[in-house]
């Protein structure tokens, strides 16, 4: 099969329960290379879940996952961001006692196997040209000698996904990056995953936001007490009376 006709990544009946309760049940899809793909759902719907099996942080029930055309079901995360899945989290996380600069390049597979003794080569190295020409694109190259914790929001946001980027992955995933963001902030973060998209080979977004989602999503997965309820046009999608039901008076737990 053509390498580029092959889906990045292909998930194929994934399962997940914790002590009984179903967080995923038998959910397929596959990621595109090329596309930015929305994973929509309420709260509880199993979309955090569904990433953090994905990325090897817990382990499935059953089911398989491909990445590259590579079996990497029973992978953990650490290899399978050798490998280049990328990913950030809903809570911030950062390295707050360390500079911005410095968040990066930690992250710089170059450096990632002397890490500390990274940190302290503040020289023309090509690991501080790559770190600093990523804050560059995500407009933080002068808050660079900064330390992450005094950042903004927004800005604390940018600069995970930047360094999420420093290890060159090919598959990046968004775990509801706009949330706890303003109007402002959230048109800000759109625009740093346009200039992601040309830094993958493809974008997974988990996101609440409906409008940033329909924006900036070329397909769309919606998902509902663990399973896939709809797929396609995001425009389609939306407008489905199963999608509007399940987002009508959902008042469940964080998913």
């Amino acid at each position: 099969m053509d390498m580029a006709a092959q889906p990045i990544l292909a998930v194929d009946g994934l399962r997940k329960s914790f002590r009984g309760l179903t967080a995923l049940e038998s959910v397929s899809l596959e990621v595109r290379r090329g596309e930015i793909l929305g994973l929509m759902g309420p709260n509880g719907a199993g979309k955090s879940v569904f990433i953090n099996v994905i990325t090897g942080l817990y382990p499935s029930d059953g089911g398989a996952i491909r990445y590259c055309g590579r079996d990497v079901t029973a992978l953990p995360s650490y290899v399978l961001a050798r490998l280049g899945i990328a990913r950030t989290y809903q809570n911030i996380r950062l390295l707050r006692r360390m500079t911005v600069l410095e968040n990066v390049l930690v992250a710089i597979k170059d450096h990632a196997s002397q890490p500390f003794r990274s940190l302290f080569v503040r020289n023309r190295s090509g690991g501080v040209a790559a770190a600093m020409a990523l804050l560059e694109q995500f407009h933080l190259a002068d808050k660079a000698d900064r330390l992450a914790g005094t950042l903004a929001y927004g800005e604390a946001r940018r600069l995970e996904i930047a360094r999420a980027l420093a290890g060159k992955p090919s598959l990046l995933f968004l775990d509801e990056p706009a949330a706890g963001m303003n109007e402002r902030e959230t048109e800000e973060l759109a625009a740093t995953i346009r200039t992601s998209h040309r830094l993958v080979e493809a974008i997974v977004i988990v996101e609440h936001d409906v409008a940033m989602m329909r924006g900036l999503s070329d397909r769309l997965v919606v998902m509902d007490s663990g399973r896939k309820i709809a797929e396609g046009n995001p425009a389609d999608v939306l407008t489905q009376p199963n999608v509007v039901e399940a987002y009508l008076g959902t008042d469940g737990a964080d998913d």
